[in-house]
């Protein structure tokens, strides 16, 4: 068995070993239901608003702003389907993006197919990267939601999300930004920085666990509720509260956000190297952008191959790697993001090296002196179009 190297950071991350000394007391002895009215029920309750008091402090909100989700998926789908569902005697126009995540576009499907609303999907630059003069243009009377991500987890494109948000609020309408791959990884001073009405965080993306997340929600804003069957977070999102989680994801906000565990000092070398290693290659092209961009992601296509045959070339040789986002994983389909950059013919060619606290010098050169070898036989093994 080779070797791990493991370039999949983007996906998730390790617990972080202190993490995890911050969880073990509510595995244990603090097991009550927070809900619950006696003694044992009350000290999880108080040690949950604790938990809550801490985030909103880090965060620069008030503890009424959080609401603890199981990550971010549910995070976004509560931002979306709660707040068009609760504006939509306003309006029911709403816009995104070509590049979201599947925890967003989806959401959008479905408001648009099932109920009725009508959504612009904002186009993207070579880049990955909303206009925010377009956002400006597809802004309508009737619009409620407006939903663009902080940076893209497959390229790494950093959006420009403040000027986005700052023309929502110019409009009084609700912005909101998956910011799952920020934090962490750019630089986080507080939650006002994004100009948005609600934001989305995920604990497992910098050494958190995972089922662990929040929606940060400006207040007096209140989405409608997903989950229903009790009264849990002040009414808005139903369900027992994972209480080791929470704590989980408070520890690693503060453990690992204002100074980020993603170290663009250490990383941006080891990413510049890989990127001058792979435009050698033939065939292959870089798509991530060289500025405006998560330092630690490096995504590039390769000319006549396929994702599959690329991630089992790199899984032989112990490189843990992606060939798009990670709750994708085992799908044929191509990469809707490169699909969005103008390349759908290279859509199904996408690889994403994304580094993280333990990538050295000593894994980009084994990955660099692999590689070349192992796009050749993927390219090989690709067929011919017409299956000759």
């Amino acid at each position: 068995m080779p070797r791990t190297i493991y370039f999949d950071y983007n996906a998730t991350t390790p617990l972080d070993p202190g993490v995890r000394e911050a969880m073990l007391p509510f595995l244990e002895e603090i097991w009550g239901n927070p809900s619950s009215v006696h003694h044992v029920g009350r000290k999880a309750r108080a040690l949950l608003d604790d938990a809550r008091d801490r985030a909103a402090k880090f965060l620069g909100a008030k503890p009424s702003e959080i609401i603890f989700t199981c990550g971010g998926t549910e995070a976004n789908n509560l931002a979306i389907f709660g707040t068009a569902r609760r504006l939509k005697a306003k309006g029911k126009h709403l816009i995104t993006s070509t590049v979201e995540h599947h925890a967003v576009l989806h959401c959008f499907d479905y408001l648009e197919k099932n109920e009725g609303f009508s959504v612009t999907r904002l186009p993207v630059d070579a880049e990955g990267r909303v206009s925010v003069d377009q956002l400006k243009r597809a802004l309508r009377p009737d619009t409620v939601l407006v939903s663009i991500m902080a940076a893209n987890n497959e390229i790494g494109t950093l959006q420009p999300v403040s000027e986005l948000g700052a023309a929502c609020h110019e409009r009084g309408i609700i912005f909101h930004t998956d910011a799952v791959q920020w934090f962490g990884k750019e630089p986080f001073e507080n939650i006002g920085q994004f100009n948005a009405g609600l934001v989305s965080v995920c604990a497992h993306k910098f050494h958190g666990p995972k089922g662990a997340g929040l929606l940060y929600i400006k207040s007096p804003f209140q989405p409608d509720p997903i989950f229903f069957g009790g009264g849990h977070e002040n009414e808005r999102r139903a369900g027992t509260e994972n209480l080791p989680a929470i704590i989980g994801l408070v520890e690693s906000l503060e453990k690992f956000v204002k100074n980020p565990v993603f170290m663009g000092a250490k990383l941006k070398p080891l990413s510049d190297k890989l990127v001058w290693e792979i435009e050698r290659i033939e065939g292959c092209e870089i798509v991530s952008p060289r500025l405006n961009s998560l330092t630690n992601t490096v995504s590039f296509i390769v000319r006549g191959s396929d994702g599959i045959s690329l991630m089992a070339g790199l899984d032989m040789e112990g490189i843990c790697a992606s060939s798009g986002s990670a709750c994708s994983a085992g799908s044929l389909e191509p990469s809707h993001v490169i699909v969005a950059l103008g390349r759908k013919n290279a859509a199904n060619s996408l690889v994403r090296f994304s580094l993280g606290r333990d990538s050295s010098p000593v894994e980009v050169d084994f990955v660099c002196s692999v590689l070349p070898e192992v796009i050749r036989r993927a390219q090989r093994h690709q067929k011919p179009a017409n299956g000759l």
